[in-house]
């Protein structure tokens, strides 16, 4: 009980730290290119705050797999480094033993990422390609901000108003410019309101002037006029996208259905996050070797150095299975099977203290 209880507890501690360190480092990342996005005009800027959550909620499959690795490496490297280690090995306990705490510990973790990277992934991805696109879709008179040059959804036109009222329907010093196949428009008015007729939404001016630059071959020149009142279409109403979205925003179940490559690649991922977690708890042990003697970050940077590799070698078997140089099932088994069967005889062997001069010797005995 006391084994189990002050593994768990020093493993809780370091888990809680790591997280909270790298995801305030997530966070402060996705702000800054949430905030990029917006000045691009990708996204909208109330929605900042919600794009980021999002993106950090779906990013937190690899966040909870990387805290609960480094959590395990830095507590058994903490007890080989303060000789705890060779107090439990003298009182009988061999790192066989350290699966059960360790196991225990992790289920939790391990359920967390799974659901995350099953369902809250394509969950989250949604969120967001729905957000870009409802910001995408909006109409051209939401576009329009005061006292700034805005240009149309399709990048005819360009406008500009001095300021509006609190209504938001009136505004004057009004600026269009539009440009078309058969030439361009430069339309000014001192006052502008906005009408609803026959279910279309109209611009009408007010006193105002309109230029007109022809560029046809057969008409060319310069058309000025002046008028009253005009009105022009400029606002319509937002298209929702019936197509398919993003694969990443697209459920697990839905994307097994499909069975296209792009897909089982995508399913691929997701999996493999579930499967790398657990792999992630046999490697650890594994790795937790610390000679006090030695530099004590080695062991930890060793053990970053392998979490990177895992995951870069999991993005090129997406890829493979997306290409179809390698199917769905075959993938799993040889880079995540593999990866256990190395840790489990890496595993095995720390345990008996197999070494090459072990075998060396006991081959030259015989």
């Amino acid at each position: 009980m006391l084994f189990d209880s002050s593994i768990r507890k020093e493993l809780a501690r370091s888990f809680g730290a790591s997280l909270v360190v790298l995801v305030t480092v997530v966070m402060t990342m996705m702000l800054i290119r949430t905030l990029g996005q917006a000045a691009r005009g990708n996204v909208s800027p109330s929605d900042v705050m919600l794009v980021m959550g999002f993106t950090v909620l779906g990013q937190l499959p690899t966040l909870l797999s990387l805290c609960l690795f480094v959590a395990i490496v830095s507590t058994l490297s903490r007890m080989y480094r303060d000789s705890e280690m060779v107090i439990w090995f003298a009182s009988g306990r061999g790192l066989f033993n350290f699966l059960g705490p360790l196991l225990r510990f992790a289920w939790p973790v391990l359920l967390a990422i799974a659901l995350l990277a099953l369902l809250v992934w394509p969950w989250a991805n949604q969120q967001i390609e729905t957000l870009k696109l409802q910001y995408e879709q909006r109409s051209d008179i939401d576009r329009i901000a005061p006292g700034e040059f805005q240009e149309s959804a399709n990048g005819s036109r360009v406008f500009f108003i001095d300021r509006d009222s609190t209504a938001g329907d009136v505004a004057s010093n009004v600026f269009i410019a539009a440009t078309d196949p058969k030439g361009e428009a430069i339309t000014s008015a001192r006052g502008a309101r906005i009408e609803v007729r026959d279910g279309e939404r109209l611009v009408i001016l007010s006193d105002g002037r309109r230029l007109e630059t022809a560029t046809a071959n057969d008409k060319p020149g310069i058309k000025i006029s002046q008028f009253v009142e005009y009105g022009t279409r400029i606002g319509t109403a937002a298209t929702h996208n019936t197509e398919a979205g993003p694969v990443k925003t697209i459920s697990t179940m839905q994307l097994l259905a499909q069975g296209q490559p792009v897909e089982l690649a995508e399913v691929g991922w997701r999996v493999g996050l579930a499967l790398a977690g657990l792999n992630f708890v046999l490697l650890a042990l594994a790795l937790a070797s610390v000679n006090p003697r030695a530099s004590r970050s080695g062991n930890l940077l060793l053990a970053l150095f392998t979490f990177i590799v895992y995951y870069n070698l999991l993005s090129l078997g997406q890829s493979w299975v997306g290409a179809g140089r390698i199917t769905l099932l075959p993938f799993l088994l040889l880079l995540h099977g593999s990866t256990l069967v190395l840790a489990g005889v890496w595993l095995t062997a720390r345990h008996y203290h197999w070494h090459p001069r072990y075998w060396w010797h006991r081959r030259s005995a015989a």
